[in-house]
């Protein structure tokens, strides 16, 4: 347990620029950004120009009249896009980790040094699924869940100064709530995110050269000859669309929590919704972890773990000297 502790270690110290240092970036960017729209926003009421169609203006408009229920659920709004932002910069950051986690130790021969040590490819693949599968996405949750704090404090700062009870619309904001149902998805999104991760991970250990091509290009030929196969007849349109899905799992469910997006369709981010509102998070919770008795995650678990063991054997044949 400890070996694989310090091996979780290595991987976070071998790419923190991008766990770490690619959300908090982007966390930034987005409060500079968003910093600068609001004092746009705020600049153009001053001076006495209207701020209709401007969501900014709305919500402060909203304030000022008392309505902080509608000024809680835009807040909340903010507070879920700034979130997201940084989930999907994680993402990216994923796929090209594990695009290279093999791939790099077998390109600068560190691969030699790392098997001289007493420790099994088993370990140190099983090292990296968890750490694309866990740790990334903790890590970029608690950036996202900051910088949406930082927003939040930025704002009701700006309407204290305005005259608005500040107090008054935090109570209707769900910053608890969200935070909540954001770290209980967790382990179903990293259960979700297995088949992409070992796809990779295999394809890092097997391709030669340029493993972000054959990730991309081996599922996109195959999509072109089930559509094409499906066209002539060959195929049901059913059987391609199904087969749509089984490769945007593959290439896609890096993302954080991307089974709210492409999961069962009851599942689905609309469904988790109640009228345009975020729903109560017993209920949001409860309805994602209905995905446990679909077929669809447990096969996509089942390949997954096929495709690591793939991984895992790869590195231990694989001679590129």
């Amino acid at each position: 347990m400890k070996t694989f502790y310090w091996l979780l270690k290595r991987e976070f110290w071998e790419h923190r620029g991008g766990f770490l240092w690619a959300p908090v970036i982007t966390g930034g960017i987005y409060l500079l950004f968003f910093l600068i729209g609001l004092v746009w926003a705020l600049g153009m009421a001053r001076h006495g120009f209207s701020m209709d169609g401007n969501e900014m203006g709305d919500m402060f408009a909203q304030a000022a009249a008392g309505h902080s229920q509608h000024v809680g659920e835009v807040l909340d709004g903010f507070i879920a896009f700034s979130v997201m932002l940084v989930l999907i910069v994680c993402g990216f950051v994923v796929l090209f980790y594990c695009l290279g986690a093999l791939y790099d130790d077998r390109r600068d021969r560190s691969v030699l040094f790392w098997k001289s040590l007493p420790l099994s490819n088993a370990s140190t693949v099983l090292s990296k699924v968890v750490s694309a599968g866990v740790i990334a996405p903790v890590i970029a949750l608690v950036v996202g869940l900051l910088t949406a704090l930082v927003q939040l404090v930025i704002l009701l700062i700006a309407m204290a100064i305005h005259g608005v009870n500040p107090w008054q619309v935090l109570m209707q904001t769900h910053l608890l709530r969200m935070t909540v149902t954001a770290v209980s998805l967790i382990p179903l999104s990293a259960l979700w995110a297995l088949p992409s991760i070992g796809w990779l991970l295999l394809c890092s250990a097997w391709a030669r050269s340029k493993p972000f091509l054959w990730a991309i290009l081996i599922p996109a030929i195959a999509n072109v000859l089930v559509w094409w196969f499906s066209v002539v007849g060959l195929f049901s349109t059913h059987f391609a669309a199904g087969w749509s899905r089984v490769l945007a799992r593959l290439l896609g469910s890096v993302f954080p929590n991307s089974f709210l997006y492409w999961g069962e369709p009851d599942l689905h981010f609309d469904a988790m919704t109640n009228g345009g509102r975020l729903a109560d998070s017993s209920q949001l919770i409860g309805n994602a972890y209905h995905l446990l008795a679909s077929p669809s995650l447990w096969i996509g678990v089942l390949g997954g773990t096929v495709l690591v063991a793939g991984a895992v054997w790869l590195r231990r044949v694989r001679d590129d000297s």
